[in-house]
């Protein structure tokens, strides 16, 4: 049973005015002024989720990036599962982290590649976070520029592209948020909002992110311990035994030289041969050495039918262009991995050669490697009653919201194609997050009163219906 938790805030009151100028009033609080927050009465458990035994091997323990001091808890998970949905993140309160990792899709995205507050595009496809667990060497994103996990959980929220907000501003902001001080109380002891703690709980929410209930976990059951991997599974089709097969077998597919854990993922970076030359150098683009150019981190492959678009730039729309890529398309970079030549260093890159029904059934494994489970289960969901991401694309694709002049000195004129009988809710968000106007309006053409506000850099934020969008203004 749940528990509802609105949180009338009080922290403005709107203003309609009929005809074509809106004179907003000043807002001294922060936004949103309503929150509706279902947290269930008994916390879910994410400390102790029972791991079948191929899930807890000393070869997975071993790959376990679990800070000493950050283990996983039922309360600092539930804090990082508020924080990871909230939108009040981002400077302009319309992006949060699931905005970009979705948990329909295994946590990334759906799309080549992710947009921002502002709806501009990230310059990488967005990656899984399932399995982020146990990723020895740590370091995150496709570049591993961040050091650990507890330092990736920031980084977005900081980029101008992506969340747009300053850590200082945001402890700000967090700490005029009725419901998080007792949250962070219950996480670490004290009502004290930092951005350490910001990072531990959203790094213990995103290494609580397992997935283990898919097809082949419950074929991996029927079996013994030590079944050679080629062995075939009883709940398995003969096509997906056959793709089980291909991948694991060193003469044909071999893929399971690099993802060979239960758990997907790869040890470290690797270079796949997707260019001759790249224009991303990857991890070489952080340490400036050549050796490292176009080495990219690999998610783990769970889940992996559903997290396409592929790769680093989300260039492969399918899993069979993915096979086709590795059976044909590998190119003859300096850093190729080894493994993925003829004869080690120097050879040139191996073509599988790999037949259509060996194709087929390599398709047909990884989409047993689905785990339905997890991409809805309740722990992993929204806690928000409002959800925080909505139905920006609709407005973007129809270019329906246009604001000019900008820069501007005493005005801004709205122009929203096809408004003439909406209702719409515009805001006006300072460059700290903090709201400074709210105004209702009705129609396709308004003008908004600038003349009283500093020179600067404002948010203006619309909503209408199901949708909402963020653009950039500039006042003189």
């Amino acid at each position: 049973m749940k528990k509802s938790l609105t949180l009338g805030l009080a922290l403005f009151a709107l203003i309609w005015i009929s005809g074509t100028v809106i004179v907003p009033m000043h807002i001294p609080d922060f936004l949103p002024p309503e929150d509706c927050l279902e947290l269930p009465e008994t916390l879910f458990n994410y400390a102790d989720i029972q791991l079948p035994p191929h899930l807890t091997t000393p070869a997975l323990q071993n790959a376990d990036n679990t800070p000493a001091d950050n283990p996983i808890t039922d309360e600092g998970a539930t804090l990082g599962r508020v924080l990871f949905y909230d939108p009040k993140l981002s400077v302009s309160n319309t992006q949060s982290c699931a905005s970009c990792h979705k948990q329909e899709f295994a946590f990334t995205d759906n799309r080549q590649f992710s947009r921002g507050f502002q709806g501009g595009f990230t310059r990488r496809n967005s990656t899984s976070l399932s399995m982020a667990r146990f990723y020895a060497n740590q370091h995150f994103f496709w570049d591993e520029r961040a050091i650990d996990l507890e330092a990736q959980t920031l980084m977005p929220i900081q980029d101008p592209l992506e969340m747009g907000m300053t850590l200082e501003d945001l402890v700000i902001k967090l700490t005029a948020t009725e419901y998080y001080p007792p949250l962070f109380a219950a996480a670490f002891g004290t009502e004290e909002i930092t951005t350490d703690r910001m990072a531990k709980a959203m790094a213990q929410f995103i290494r609580s992110m397992v997935s283990y209930q898919s097809e082949f976990d419950a074929g991996l059951a029927m079996v013994p311990a030590g079944t050679p991997p080629l062995a075939p599974f009883p709940n398995f089709t003969a096509q997906e035994n056959l793709g089980k097969a291909v991948f694991f077998d060193p003469a044909r597919g071999n893929c399971g030289v690099c993802h060979g854990t239960t758990a997907f993922v790869l040890p470290a970076p690797r270079n796949n041969g997707l260019d001759a030359v790249y224009g991303d150098n990857g991890v070489g683009e952080i340490t400036g050495i050549t050796s490292d150019n176009g080495f990219f981190k690999v998610p783990s492959l769970r889940n992996v039918e559903i997290t396409g678009p592929f790769m680093h730039d989300g260039r492969f729309e399918n899993l069979e262009d993915v096979i086709e890529h590795y059976n044909s398309g590998v190119q003859n970079h300096p850093n190729l991995s080894p493994v993925l030549r003829v004869a080690g260093p120097n050879s040139p890159p191996r073509q599988l050669n790999l037949t259509n029904e060996e194709k087929s059934g390599l398709v047909a494994f990884l989409k047993t490697l689905t785990d339905f489970e997890f991409i809805s289960d309740e722990r992993w969901s929204d806690p928000f009653c409002d959800p925080a991401t909505t139905g920006l694309d609709d407005l973007l694709a129809a270019n329906a919201f246009t604001v000019s002049p900008n820069p501007a000195k005493e005005s801004i004129h709205l122009q929203i194609k096809g408004g003439h009988d909406a209702k719409h809710h515009v805001k006006l968000i300072d460059a700290a997050g903090k709201l400074v106007f709210n105004t209702l309006f009705q129609g396709a053409d308004y003008w908004l009163d600038i003349q009283s506000l500093p020179s600067g850099v404002y948010f203006l934020q619309l909503e209408t219906g199901d949708s909402r969008i963020s653009k950039k203004v500039v006042k003189h």
